[in-house]
């Protein structure tokens, strides 16, 4: 037995669990960190990269936190992109590749040099509870280690089922054993539990490839990064490709459906909507004679590549046949098939918003075991329960983050209020407020909150002040500096945007939607000033200026939206006629027949979106 009693034992390390423990620990909690595999610590179970749509959002409020995430993606990326640039900013998204290694060790070593954070390497098969309230565990060794609460983020390890065609192996990944006994006893607790599906596309060797065959997608030319802090900017990226399936690969794929799990009844859990197999994709859009394949490559040092979107449960025989009529995959050779994996997870909505359980205090859980999927998901999720749990046991008050101040409040609002039965997925779309929750003011948003919960060190909110006091100059200027119709006219002309036959503020130029200010930069004043700052601070400054009013209009929505919440909705009320509704919130809608806008608004997978669409059919 291990005598200590620790503040904090945080159970799985992954995402969700290496962000609740440097969370709980730098916070100043005594923290155990319990393992199975003390190499698989911070392990990218899936695809190896960080960020995406909404994703990549995620990953910069973690880090304008205090959290690890966005430092841990730096220093392991082998290519940066930034997502939606053609759209506005509180679409764009940030999103890096990253080397799968080197990931998992930046993360152990992170974890390492956290003070207050102990590990263990073994598997937790029961929890302690007394008096409804959880005091430690006991790890299938039969050690009892005592704690004053406990955060669970066992991935898909609980129960966790692999399936490769008519094959099954009882694992929580590939090669890893699976997890019992925590299922069975929470629902002996009292505990409603469920099961989800997942899978994971097969890998195969580079070398093998022929990527003459095959689109490159180089990353971008000025690459940003994901933390505020000085980690490292990427001067050299490795390429990416972009290759699509056939109506052969199809057909091919289409003869192992007979030994599907996913089409035989074996599995009968719900998978990731957004994330389909391929046997998926081809079933549920037989029109299409093509889908996108992305080769992604698994590091700096490997010849490993990930083939993103080809998910796939078939049997191996049927995979690897199939792939061989891939352009440029011809003389492929695999180093692991695709599977899929079923596992145990709790409905959320048994949570507060604190991610604590409401049927035993001081238990915790973050992750997918609250059935969402994504690893940026589960780490804003670990970090909300390892500050939650640190300040239960230290008796401070709660911290919870609103849908108007975080994605990361988004999603646990969503989760506790709407539950979700398929894992769930952030998008824009669910955030009713995203131009306010942009990428690049997370630090504005959140780090003041963080340094004041003793989370985030005086180093970075002095550069958020900095920061915001630069882009406060730099918006003045050009408020108050007046550009002649001699001097900008030219710029204006040459972007087929209409002259002016008077003098006016730089600022109203850049509300134009085709004027930036690096086209202003092309006037010497102009140019002579912006060149003092960095680039986050002009992009600060530009957003500011060029999206001023539907800012201020966002933040009236705050108010107005919360107002609505009680609308009726008529009991016979048609969604299918309501051609704007998504087809997911046509079908949710459809079969729940909500009675309000409230309980519509609950519904996983209506998103704020919907919601907008039926205020503005009822007349509201």
């Amino acid at each position: 037995m291990i005598s200590e009693i620790y503040d904090v034992i945080v159970v799985g390390a992954g995402h969700a669990g290496c962000e609740a423990a440097a969370a709980a620990a730098n916070l100043g909690s005594k923290t155990l960190l319990v393992t199975m595999n003390m190499q698989t610590i911070g392990q990218m179970s899936c695809n190896p990269a960080m960020g995406g749509i909404a994703k990549g959002q995620i990953v910069r409020e973690i880090d304008a936190m205090g959290g690890y995430s966005g430092i841990i993606a730096d220093k392991s990326a082998i290519q940066f992109k930034m997502l939606n640039l053609s759209k506005g900013p509180a679409m764009w998204s940030p999103r890096t590749q990253n080397d799968r290694m080197l990931f998992a060790e930046e993360w152990r070593l992170a974890l390492e040099n956290t003070p207050n954070l102990d590990f263990f390497q073994d598997m937790v098969k029961q929890l302690i509870v007394e008096n409804n309230k959880v005091t430690g565990v006991v790890t299938s060794l039969g050690i009892s280690i005592k704690a004053k609460s406990v955060v669970l983020t066992n991935g898909t390890f609980l129960n966790g089922l692999i399936h490769v065609g008519d094959k099954q192996l009882g694992g929580g990944r590939m090669g890893e054993p699976r997890a019992f006994g925590i299922t069975e006893q929470l629902v002996s607790l009292g505990f409603e539990a469920g099961r989800m599906k997942t899978g994971t596309p097969p890998r195969v060797d580079g070398r093998s490839l022929d990527y003459s065959k095959m689109e490159e997608q180089k990353g971008d030319e000025k690459p940003h990064k994901f933390s505020y802090l000085d980690t490292p900017k990427l001067t050299k990226q490795l390429s990416c490709h972009i290759v699509y399936t056939n109506e052969t690969v199809h057909d091919i794929l289409r003869e192992g459906f007979d030994r599907s799990p996913m089409f035989n009844g074996t599995i009968q859990s719900l998978g990731p909507r957004y994330c389909p197999s391929i046997e998926d994709k081809i079933n549920r859009f037989a029109e299409r004679t093509r889908h996108q394949l992305f080769v992604e490559p698994e590091g700096w040092r490997t010849v490993e590549i990930y083939v993103n979107g080809f998910s796939s449960s078939l049997p191996e025989d049927v995979q690897i046949k199939a792939m061989k009529h891939i352009p440029g995959f011809e003389n492929v050779k695999v180093f692991r098939p695709g599977y899929a994996i079923e596992y145990d997870y709790f409905p959320p909505t048994q949570l507060k918003h604190t991610l604590e359980t409401k049927l035993i205090d001081n238990l915790y859980f973050a992750g997918q075991i609250n059935g969402t999927t994504g690893y940026e998901e589960a780490a804003g999720q670990g970090l909300m329960a390892g500050i939650n749990a640190h300040n239960k046991v230290h008796e401070k008050d709660e911290f919870i983050l609103n849908r108007d101040e975080a994605y990361i409040g988004v999603l646990i609002d969503d989760l506790i209020t709407k539950g979700t039965e398929e894992p769930y997925r952030m998008f824009t779309s669910r955030a009713e407020y995203r131009l306010l929750l942009r990428q690049d003011n997370a630090d504005i948003r959140l780090t003041e909150k963080a340094y004041n919960l003793g989370l985030a060190k005086e180093e970075r909110l002095k550069k958020v002040e900095e920061k915001i006091t630069k882009s406060e100059e730099l918006e003045t200027f050009l408020r108050e500096t007046s550009l002649k119709p001699g001097i900008i006219n030219p710029i204006l002309e040459s972007i087929e945007s209409n002259p002016v036959d008077q003098a006016y503020r730089a600022a109203q130029f850049l509300t134009r939607p085709n004027i930036t200010l690096e086209k202003l930069e092309n006037i010497d004043i102009i140019k002579e000033k912006a060149s003092q700052y960095e680039d986050e601070v002009r992009e600060q400054a530009e957003i500011n200026i060029k999206y001023k009013g539907y800012i201020e209009k966002e933040k009236e929505n705050v108010a107005k939206l919360n107002r609505l919440e009680n609308i009726k909705i008529p009991e016979d009320f048609d969604y299918i006629k309501l051609s704007s509704l998504s087809s997911e919130a046509k079908q949710k809608m459809n079969n729940v027949r909500p009675k309000t806008i409230a309980q519509a608004g609950r519904i996983s997978g209506v998103s704020p979106a919907d919601i907008n669409v039926l205020l503005v059919y009822l007349g509201r």
